[in-house]
């Protein structure tokens, strides 16, 4: 092992050109923060020009800087709507996905101050509000996505893992069957009507239930919960035998429900990611068709 002495003495190593990454790097941090410095700036600039520019407040939008803002907030949405395209290049350096990315979320919310501004404050029944109003919808739940994938996919990892190791989705499934096989032999010996409880939740569908069962993890109608609960029910006004057929059933139905509530857990995480895509991409493609009618209209009337 080489001392500390040595280790001053030895010449130093020639930079390779590459830099190792060591830390992760949030896309909203991306660059020493570089996005969101430059959307603020841009922001700051087109208040202050809306602030101290004379300009006739009647109708702001026909004016030079209504004209200029809402040619700038019409081609940062058409822009923004490139990143669904863009994630399936893969590149690195400057514009990497990352990259995109974080320019995607920071111009996405400077978009509020552009579009507000290019309104002049004068909203009404009409296209021109309505690609407003769509636009502020597609930028909330942007930011929803932001707080969705920042905390879903650790908390998927996080339902993956216990005191044995990782689980894939695969595995549970597999997992559930395997204790549907084991819970068919073990009722084997029961009386009818315990044996019938058994096979309601043989005959449970594991992915049955409607949206918001899959959105919340609630199941009222689960089936082996209903059964384990209507097994102990019944061997409380029996005698208890050890070993009995009835304790490994329990057993089972016990570890069965254990792992019915971690793969709707799964279900649920990944429910809410789905459930924010089909808000926000087709709300982004609505405020495309109102933008598209804002800009005919205003030019018709031009």
């Amino acid at each position: 092992m080489a001392t500390a002495s040595e280790d001053a003495a030895s010449p130093p190593r020639r930079a390779t050109g590459r830099v190792r990454q060591t830390g992760h790097e949030s896309f909203l941090t991306y660059a020493g923060g570089r996005w969101w410095k430059i959307s603020a700036l841009l922001a700051f600039a087109l208040i202050a020009l809306y602030i101290f520019v004379p300009l006739p407040r009647q109708h702001f939008g026909s004016s030079w800087l209504g004209y200029t803002l809402g040619t700038i907030g019409a081609l940062l949405i058409l822009w923004l709507t490139l990143l669904g395209v863009r994630k399936r290049a893969i590149t690195p350096g400057r514009w990497s996905l990352k990259a995109w990315t974080s320019a995607h979320v920071w111009l996405g919310l400077c978009l509020v101050v552009v579009g507000t501004l290019h309104t002049g404050f004068d909203l009404g029944w009409n296209v021109h509000t309505l690609a407003w109003t769509l636009m502020m919808i597609v930028i909330v739940s942007g930011m929803v996505g932001i707080a969705l994938y920042a905390a879903v996919p650790q908390a998927l990892s996080a339902n993956r893992f216990d005191a044995e190791g990782a689980i894939t989705e695969k595995q549970m499934i597999e997992a559930l069957r395997s204790l549907d096989r084991q819970l068919h032999e073990a009722a084997q010996p029961l009386d009818r009507e315990n044996a019938a409880l058994v096979e309601s939740s043989l005959a449970e569908d594991p992915f049955a239930g409607n949206v918001w069962n899959r959105l919340t993890g609630r199941y009222p109608r689960c089936a082996t919960r209903a059964a384990t609960v209507a097994l102990r029910e019944g061997r409380a006004f029996r005698p208890r035998v050890a070993g009995a057929p009835l304790d490994k059933v329990d057993a089972l139905l016990t570890r069965k429900q254990g792992m019915l509530d971690r793969m709707r857990r799964h279900l649920k995480l990944k429910s809410w990611l789905q459930a924010w895509l089909y808000v926000h991409v087709p709300v982004t493609f609505a405020l495309i068709a109102a933008l598209s009618a804002h800009i005919v209209s205003v030019f018709f009337y031009w």
